[in-house]
């Protein structure tokens, strides 16, 4: 992927965030962006174009900017500590290689390292015939176990719910019915005194709005 290319996904990306974060105004301009990895982002988008993975018709990198865009908005509220950030943000990224573009756990970890590559396995489907099978007990348990997992997963969510607000996709419906249950696997604790209850009501608030009598 050439530089020129690359900055014109990262272009993408700003305004994707800001599109789907507002009124969150981003802090930094292009030159300036924190916590990016043009390799890894070069990677990831690759490893989607390479299996003709589109999200709704469009390239897959609007799907993975809008992951990282959420990602990057709830740092303010200081749930992964700044040390930590890069790998998520990273995670995020190559958050659907494994589950996606036939990629193993060995190919993310040796492009991003092991924290990284423990995140992507979690957050990967197992198998099944349908959505249900595939989140099943066994995969929620692997995220709540593994480290910035369910971070990662919420900010999937949300970015997958915002676009499908935005598009009125006929996923909503499935996104509102999966809901509850999607809550209650992934956060354990009264979500009162989780530290994940912004990103929680901002999830239930897009559901609501766009499916107050679902």
């Amino acid at each position: 992927m050439t530089v020129q290319k690359l900055n014109r996904i990262i272009a993408d990306y700003i305004t994707i965030r800001l599109y789907c974060t507002k009124p969150y105004v981003m802090r930094s301009g292009l030159s300036k962006l924190k916590n990016m990895n043009s390799k890894i982002i070069s990677f990831a988008i690759e490893a989607h174009q390479k299996t003709n993975h589109l999200y709704d018709g469009k390239p897959y990198s609007v799907h993975l900017a809008m992951v990282v865009a959420y990602a990057q908005k709830y740092f303010d509220n200081d749930y992964i500590p700044e040390q930590c950030q890069e790998t998520v943000i990273n995670a995020c990224w190559l958050h659907d290689t494994i589950e996606d573009c036939r990629l193993t756990y060995n190919d993310v970890k040796e492009i991003a390292g092991e924290e990284v590559a423990e995140i992507v396995y979690a957050v990967s489907n197992e198998k099944g015939k349908n959505r249900k099978e595939r989140a099943n007990e066994k995969y929620y348990q692997g995220i709540r176990d593994t480290a910035w997992a369910t971070y990662v997963k919420l900010c999937d969510r949300l970015a997958n719910v915002k676009y499908s607000f935005d598009t009125k996709s006929r996923m909503l419906k499935v996104y509102k019915k999966e809901n509850e249950d999607f809550l209650k696997q992934l956060i354990t604790v009264d979500l009162k005194v989780s530290k994940y209850k912004p990103m929680v009501l901002e999830l239930q608030n897009m559901l609501d709005a766009a499916l107050p009598d679902a």
